[in-house]
């Protein structure tokens, strides 16, 4: 069956970078819609981006200029590249994608979570 596993969660300092990866068996990432979401404690789970098969990718206003979302098809993996990153973003990030392609709702398909953690 289909598989997402997150790699790259730990601690940063504010102003620091994460890279988080995602990697993909049982689904071909150029053919899905794919996302990063995050939950902080307390909070509701919320998309911070998502990039269709094919098109523009889209980003919370939170993250903006901030984070970028990519993918490598030859290794069927995402990734959410994390710069200026601020105590806010702590959080548990995942990974999840969409069979709906371009219009990128039911997210179908989750990995289990990476956690993020942002402080000084």
């Amino acid at each position: 069956g289909v598989q997402l596993v997150e790699y790259g969660g730990g601690s940063a300092q504010p102003g620091g970078s994460l890279r988080l990866s995602c990697a993909a068996s049982g689904l071909t990432v150029s053919a899905y819609c794919m996302a990063w979401f995050r939950q902080a404690a307390g909070k509701e789970r919320e998309r911070v981006a998502h990039m269709p098969s094919t098109g523009n990718s889209w980003y919370s206003d939170s993250v903006k200029g901030r984070f970028t979302i990519s993918r490598d098809n030859a290794n069927n993996s995402m990734y959410l590249q994390m710069n200026s990153v601020k105590p806010e973003d702590t959080g548990m990030y995942y990974c999840a994608a969409s069979p709906l392609r371009w219009l990128c709702s039911e997210w179908t398909y989750w990995g289990q979570g990476t956690q993020v953690t942002v402080s000084s």
